[in-house]
């Protein structure tokens, strides 16, 4: 009871990363194919104003994931860090350069300095949900057996499925951030970007859903396990629950109503991310480790149950009341242009 428990509450930590620390990177990849100075200069303005009350928050679930999977599973992830050593140092690494990069931009005193600083944070912002993607491509395909280093330190994670889950992660996370983008657009006014978000976001929306589609065909054959369990039972319901919330999103993007658009595309998001923890369920490593095997003891998990039932009771809203200040424009972050 007290393992199930846990393996829920980081399941939640690691859905809200998803959707919001998705979007959060989305903005990115957007940031990266702005097109030239003159061009891309408002689609960056607007991404640099949105971002700028929330960026640093989004990543406390990625804290929380990291503190609830190494406390009340620590084999499994002495196995899962081990073994994917490198795609998740170099997502690590991405993450710091991201980061760095957002926050010095506009201090740059030359142009040069200013392009390489938006080079980094764009890169990074691709490279850093792919890095994640794959990691958990490897694990959903059985790739991370138990033990430490295990596992082939670089074949684990470069396989077809999780590179094709990599893509997948890179794909939502663009289309997640042109959503909340475009409506942050409307809000601000700017029917210009509201046009070009609004065409980004159907197009990364046409091309999530056909990875995902394409992604269960690999699945077949690369996981046959994760197949089964996606096309049968609760992994079933939540496969076709992603599909018509990405359906609904797009009807409501293409008639520019991004605002009810935020909550279906992460309900699409958020219903996929439930389907693969249904479908490889008991395992935490499959085919090996089951959640119950992988468990702490009895004390450390009702400790950490306590700490963490209390930690989001203080989270949730503080983060709550972030996000309605941001969005009601008390927040507003207004980039001045430098001489």
């Amino acid at each position: 009871m007290l393992a199930d428990l846990a393996a829920v509450f980081t399941l939640i930590g690691l859905t809200a990363y998803v959707v919001l620390g998705g979007a959060d990177f989305g903005a990115g990849f957007w940031d990266l194919t702005a097109g030239g100075a003159e061009r891309g200069a408002p689609v960056r303005s607007m991404i640099k104003r949105a971002m700028a009350p929330v960026w640093e928050a989004n990543h406390v679930w990625l804290i929380f994931v990291l503190v609830m999977l190494w406390t009340a599973f620590p084999e499994a992830f002495g196995s899962i860090t081990s073994t994917l050593a490198v795609p998740l140092f170099l997502a690590a690494l991405g993450i710091v350069l991201r980061g760095g990069a957002f926050a010095l931009k506009g201090e740059a005193g030359t142009v040069g300095e200013a392009r390489a600083l938006g080079a980094t944070f764009a890169l990074s912002s691709v490279l850093v949900p792919f890095f994640l993607g794959a990691a958990a491509g490897a694990i959903a395909a059985g790739e991370v057996p138990v033990g430490n280093a295990e596992g082939d330190l670089w074949g684990s994670w470069t396989g077809t499925l999780p590179v094709f889950v990599g893509f997948l992660a890179v794909a939502t996370g663009a289309h997640l951030a042109a959503v909340f983008l475009g409506a942050d657009s409307q809000r601000a006014a700017e029917p210009e970007l509201v046009g070009r978000f609004r065409a980004r976001a159907l197009g990364s929306g046409a091309a999530a859903g056909a990875l995902a589609i394409a992604g269960l065909v690999i699945a077949n054959s690369e996981a046959p396990r994760m197949y089964d369990g996606l096309t049968s039972g609760a992994g079933l319901a939540c496969v076709i629950g992603s599909a018509l919330a990405g359906v609904v999103t797009l009807w409501l993007e293409w008639r520019q109503r991004f605002e009810p658009a935020r909550y279906t595309a992460a309900a699409a998001v958020a219903a996929i991310v439930a389907g693969w923890a249904l479908a490889q369920a008991p395992y935490l490593l499959p085919p090996e480790l089951t959640v119950h095997e992988a468990a702490a003891s009895d004390a450390t998990l009702a400790a950490l149950v306590i700490a963490a039932t209390i930690g989001l009771a203080l989270l949730i809203p503080a983060l709550a009341w972030l996000f309605r200040l941001t969005l009601s424009g008390k927040l507003r972050y207004q980039d001045e242009p430098r001489p």
